[in-house]
Formats: structure tokens, sequence, C-alpha cells
């Protein structure tokens, strides 16, 4: 909020002669005033800050039943825990490591050096509400790779390749094209990459094509799950065990979203022209979440059709991963384009995740969440998305200081901001590659990956983790009725003879 200025000389003068004690105390009380209206915006953009957080911390839980319902039941309990070590484990080393690489500035356009373990927090521009809502992100990227590599990893790799990547591979990235100072950054005023920087709102790069890159590098080098494709090379579906999960997991991470994309706002009392309207940052939040909304409902319905008619069934979990798919692309442009637009970023999301599947089942690719495809596959469109349809008037709202930014080539505004876009999935996907690739290819070299084929075979609930999620009978011999219902065979067919 801008501050408001009160000079008790100049009020002197309104006020007539011998006036200057009352002048400087109705400055003075102006001034309190100020103060509170000051306090009053900090307080409300940092609630509306943390009331995020925690929506985007909730999409845990949809993440974890999302998972636990595409995976065999006896693989629920392995999924599920690996689920809580992700935020467990990513907010110990986003606390000491990953907030400071992500935003510890002032520091140089590749990495942060301040704020480890939060020294310094709270400054003018970061409040440990920021930690928490970056956290929430961080672990979202960590839980989109447990989903490709689910039903065969090696407990200990969950924890190595979490505890790394939410501590300094999704930190660094982060830090490119959402610091103040990274080099990407379209936030960096006074070095923008094709002069525009690169408008990755909510993280269809930063998150989702970092998670999905680094579960495809997981699930390559770990191999398919036995049984996905039989000795001919054909496809076998390995159906996950519980519808029901996941469409309660889709629901959770669709309420989630809207703390993921209109939260990235970061604060709601901001204005726009001058300030004394009804439009402002508020304003602007509504419309994200509506595109949010319109790009995921646009891709579930065109999934729903589109596996019908490739298919034959009406299939709820296709669905619902089109619906996801939908919001990832979204998540890059949500703030920068119209609502017209995002019905496009959905539709064309779900022939993407589409085309991605049929893709991985040719090449012998098994993800059994489609997390690659849905979060990497999905995440690059809406970043060229974003590079095609961001409006002037937008882009100038959400990231002023810089007049006169590229926009969207078919919105008139050329081929910088899509050229800056593509640089941004190229280095992406180098640098997820390079690190979490290597990482994957180093525990796979020392045996800690993948599990045995036994182990495999029995399920993970039973071999790793003392038993099953759920229990089929009760050997509680005490707790049985003495009276058991049993079967009652059809009495055999009875012959009539008459006689006449």
């Amino acid at each position: 909020m801008a501050s408001l200025d009160c000079s008790a000389d100049q009020l002197a003068q309104l006020l007539g002669p011998n006036t200057t004690a009352a002048a400087a105390f109705i400055c003075n009380k102006f001034s309190d005033v100020n103060n509170k209206f000051t306090d009053t915006s900090y307080a409300v953009d940092n609630t509306y800050l943390l009331f995020s957080a925690y929506l985007v911390f909730a999409m845990q839980l949809g993440f974890a039943m999302l998972c636990a319902g595409s995976v065999r039941a006896k693989n629920t309990m392995n999924i599920m825990l690996t689920n809580v070590l992700d935020a467990a484990t990513g907010g110990l080393f986003y606390y000491l490591f990953g907030f400071a690489f992500a935003f510890g500035s002032p520091s140089n356009g590749f990495i942060g050096k301040h704020f480890f373990a939060l020294k310094s927090i709270p400054t003018q521009l970061f409040d440990y509400s920021n930690f928490i809502y970056q956290w929430a992100f961080a672990i979202a990227a960590a839980g989109i790779t447990s989903g490709s590599i689910a039903e065969r990893t090696q407990f200990v790799a969950y924890l190595i390749y979490s505890s790394f990547l939410t501590g300094f591979v999704y930190p660094v990235v982060s830090h490119w094209f959402w610091a103040a100072d990274g080099w990407a950054s379209a936030a960096n005023t006074g070095n923008l990459l094709f002069r525009s920087g690169v408008i990755d709102f909510a993280g269809s790069g930063v998150v989702h094509m970092v998670g999905g890159i680094a579960g495809l590098w997981g699930a390559l080098i770990e191999g398919p799950r036995i049984g996905r494709f039989d000795h001919s090379g054909r496809s076998l579906t390995l159906r996950g065990h519980s519808s029901t999960l996941v469409v309660l997991g889709t629901f959770l991470l669709w309420f989630g979203w809207y703390g993921f994309n209109p939260g990235s706002f970061l604060k709601i009392s901001g204005t726009y022209a001058g300030g004394g309207n009804y439009y402002g940052t508020w304003s602007a939040v509504g419309r994200t979440a509506v595109t949010t909304t319109l790009a995921g409902c646009t891709a579930a319905l065109t999934t729903l059709f589109g596996k019908r008619f490739l298919s034959g069934h009406w299939n709820v979990t296709d669905v619902c991963n089109g619906l996801l798919g939908g919001f990832a692309a979204i998540t890059s442009g949500c703030s920068v384009v119209e609502p017209w637009a995002a019905i496009i970023c959905g539709f064309v999301a779900a022939v993407v995740l589409i085309s991605c599947n049929r893709l991985a089942e040719k090449l012998k690719f098994d993800d059994p969440l489609e997390a690659a495809q849905l979060h990497g596959g999905c995440g690059a469109w809406g970043i060229i998305f974003t590079g095609l349809f961001a409006k002037e008037e937008y882009v100038n709202q959400v990231y002023p200081g810089k007049p006169g930014r590229p926009y969207g080539l078919f919105m008139g505004g050329g081929g910088r901001l899509l050229a800056a876009h593509v640089i941004q999935i190229l280095v992406i996907s180098g640098w997820v590659s390079a690190t979490m690739g290597t990482l994957f290819y180093i525990l796979h070299k020392l045996k800690l990956l993948r599990i045995s084929p036994e182990d495999e075979m029995a399920g993970m609930d039973l071999t790793r983790h003392g038993g099953f999620a759920y229990i089929y009978h009760d050997d509680d011999e005490s707790n049985k009725h003495p009276y058991e219902l049993r079967k009652i065979e059809p009495a055999a067919p009875t012959t009539i003879i008459t006689t006449n």
C-alpha cells in the first residue's frame, strides 16, 4: 500500500497563524491511521497467503488418495507412506537449503545464497508465510515423481530422491523463473530474457515439468512393472484397486488448485490504475480461478469423449487424469489469459495427454499414474500456450515495472515471449535429466532403486511394511458370530409325473 504524507508546515498555512502545534497533532494522528492501514494490508495479504498455502498442502492428501487408488491393493500402504514422507522429508530439506537456493536474494542468476534455515526471516520481502507456501509447492513436485515409480521402488530410494529434489533440484529451477534475480524470471526487470522473461505464473514448468521429467527418468531406468507387458510386447492393463479413491483424490486436488493458481499472486490487496475502484488484484485472483476451472472442465470432457471413441468405454479414471492435465497446463498462464483461451488450453491438454499415453504404450514405458505424461507433457503444452495467448493488459498488471513487455504471439505481442518459453522447456528438461536422471542411474547401479521380483509379485505392503493396508478377514476367533451363514445350494429339480 502506498504511504500517505502529511506536512505540518503545509497544513499550518491552511489553518492560519499560530496553528503549528495543531497541524503537527493532526499530522501525527494522520500518520497513525496510515500505519494502521499499512499493517492491515500486510495482515490481509499474509492471511491470504497462509490460507492458500493450506489449500496447496491439502493437495498432498489428494495425491495420496489418487496414488492409493491407482495402484494395486497390495501396494497401498507403501504409496501412502511415500506421500507422507514427501511432505516430512521435504519440510526439513526445504527449510535447511531449498528456500535459500530458491529465493535467497541478493544472489546470482543461477542459485540463491541467503536465508539458509530461514536465517534473517522475516524481511520486508519475505515472511514465514512465504516459506510455508513455497514448501507446499516443493513437496508437490516430489509427489508427482513418486507416482511414476510406484509399485516397484525401494523405500530408501524414495527418501534419497525426495530429499535431493526438494532440497536442490526444484529450488534451483524455481530460482531461475520466480526469484527477483533469476536469469529467466519475469520479475528480473533489469535483465529480462528476450526482453520478456518467462511467465510461468504458478508452475507448469517449475513444478509440473520438474516432477514429471524426474518421474520419467525414474520409470525409464527402473523399467516397467512385472506383468505390464507380455512376452510379445503387448500392453496389459494393471488396474488400480479403487476408482473411489481416485475420484476422491481428484476432487481434493481440484480444491487445492484454487490455492495453487490464485494463491500465486501472494497477496490480494493490490490495486490497478491508481486504486479507488472496483478492479484490483482481487479481480485478477477471481479471473485466475475462472481460467483454472474452465481449463480443467474442458480437458475432462474432451478426455471423456476422446477415450469413449478410442476404447468404447466411459472411464472415470481417464476423465480424472484428463481433468488434472487441464489444470497442469493452465497453471503457467492462468493469470494472464482470457477465460475463452483457457477452454482452448484444456482441449489441447486432453489431446496431449491421450497422445502421450499412446506413445508411452508403444515405447513400453510404464507409469502407474500417467504422471510423466500428465505433468510433463501437459505442463510443457501449458508453457507454449502462455507464449501464444498471454494478453497485454493482464501481463502488464501482473508483471508491472516494465512497460512494453512482450505478450502472446496470437494476441499480437510477437514471438519473444514464446521464444523465452521454448528456452524454459529446454533448460528444465536438461537440468532435471542431468540431476535426477543421474541420481536414479546411480541408485540403480548400487541396487538401491528397484525391489526384487519376488517382493514385487508379493506386494510391498507384505514384504516391506509388515502387512496389508486392508483387513480381508478377522483372525480373532472371539469376534466371530456363533452362527455363521452358509451357502444354500439349490435343490435338485423335482420331476412331477402326471397320469391321465
